[in-house]
């Protein structure tokens, strides 16, 4: 009983430690896009609310958490305002099993790595929801847009993980690290698997030059077009937080996780890394354009989808010529 309780306090503690860390990071990812995109494209960015503007993003929150938050008339009242909890939620759960450092993961799963996909599958189905219960016809092209695209770029995602999965011989992720310890970084073993994670991972969290389902050019604002104050932010709470997972995923399958020279703790390390490839997230958004919709299921299914399957076969000869 005593075991039962003592687990359900970690518990609580972690899940208030993982909403709060969430949102911090929401807010600092958003000043640090805003001031990366401005440097790329000559500007200053946020200067005046706070050093540097690092407080803008703060009083952004604050204004729409006052804005009103506007139910359209023929909605699905229920599935309109269930849709941004949706995509937020799974993103929220990832953080279950993400390896921060030795001994810093809520909970150790023999089967994380296949937790992680089946949890990121379930936030397309949010954006879905919010297109087609807003009753516009915007939103239902947007929402459209997004199951055709995750549908498709979740099997290049799947067969870059696959290789990794094969050399290490385990689903969990400290393991996962463990090997890499042991046998060196994924990165080197496995660089077009990467490369394959990486820009399917843009492609799953709605990302330019994939964000299809946005695409304010075409369509306004796609699938969230009628959402307004704190729903509308929810669904960016979701988009910054998934680029967080994504990337912390990037970090534990191929550069090691934690690991690092010793003149930084290995927590330290994680979130080096991590935030070295949200960089380079931020950085593809603001250097490539967007991509049509015929483009951008051919870039999966003619180059990425046959990528990862020649980079798995080559990496199951190799396995089975080694052994």
């Amino acid at each position: 009983m005593n075991s039962l309780i003592s687990e359900v306090i970690r518990m609580a503690i972690s899940a208030a430690i993982v909403i709060g860390f969430v949102g911090i990071n929401a807010l600092f990812l958003v000043w640090l896009e805003r001031k990366v995109s401005a440097r790329i494209q000559l500007r200053h960015g946020p200067l005046y609310v706070g050093w540097q503007g690092t407080f803008q993003t703060l009083a952004d929150a604050v204004k729409l958490l006052g804005k009103e938050l506007i139910l359209p008339k023929q909605a699905d009242k229920f599935l309109f305002i269930a849709a941004p909890l949706i995509v937020f939620t799974p993103a929220l759960a990832l953080f279950l099993v993400l390896p921060v450092g030795p001994g810093w993961i809520i909970q150790d799963l023999n089967i994380g790595i296949l937790l992680v996909f089946a949890l990121a599958n379930i936030s397309f189905i949010g954006i879905f929801i919010a297109g087609w219960s807003s009753n516009n016809k915007y939103g239902v092209l947007g929402s459209m847009r997004a199951v055709a695209q995750n549908i498709s770029y979740e099997i290049p995602l799947l067969l870059s993980v696959m290789g990794v999965i094969l050399l290490a011989g385990t689903f969990k992720m400290t393991e996962l690290i463990s090997f890499q310890q042991q046998q060196g970084w994924f990165i080197w073993k496995q660089p077009l698997a990467f490369l394959i994670f990486f820009c399917s991972a843009l492609a799953e969290a709605n990302r330019a030059p994939f964000d299809i389902p946005e695409a304010e050019s075409e369509l306004v604002a796609g699938f969230h077009t009628e959402y307004s104050g704190m729903r509308f932010a929810m669904f960016f709470l979701g988009e910054y937080t998934a680029i967080f997972v994504s990337s912390a995923i990037a970090t534990t399958l191929f550069w090691g996780g934690w690991l690092g020279p010793a003149f930084l703790p290995p927590a330290a390390w994680f979130f080096v890394k991590t935030y070295a490839i949200i960089l380079a997230v931020i950085w593809v958004r603001w250097t490539f354009p967007r991509l049509r919709s015929d483009q951008l299921m051919a870039f999966c299914w003619k180059i990425l989808i046959p990528a990862a399957l020649v980079n798995l076969l080559v990496t199951v000869f190799l396995a089975t010529w080694r052994n």
